[in-house]
């Protein structure tokens, strides 16, 4: 990401940043990333929203990992393209309810 592992361990406690487990490893998701390495600007964003609605990172990545035929594709592959307002405006009503 080219900035400090104490500003990762910011973001990810901040929500700006989400991390899945595996053998008590963390692994930030590969798609949270542009093509350049650096981190999409529309993901900060997404996480905050479903986590002050309430979401746990695990019903976050769920979210944002399973296909939606109304988009269509899956809402973490929208965030990087003309898609990205639409998975933003869904975070955000899905945080109101």
């Amino acid at each position: 990401m080219g900035i400090v592992v104490t500003r990762v361990m910011d973001m990810l406690r901040n929500k700006q940043l989400a991390a899945v487990t595996i053998d008590g490893v963390r692994f930030i998701p590969e798609r949270f990333f542009n093509e350049n390495g650096e981190l999409n600007k529309f993901v900060p964003g997404v996480l905050s929203l479903l986590s002050d609605g309430g979401y746990t990172v695990e019903e976050t990545m769920d979210y944002l990992f399973t296909a939606d035929d109304s988009l269509p594709g899956r809402p973490v592959d929208a965030l990087h393209g003309h898609l990205a307002r639409e998975v933003m405006r869904r975070a955000q009503a899905m945080a109101l309810i």
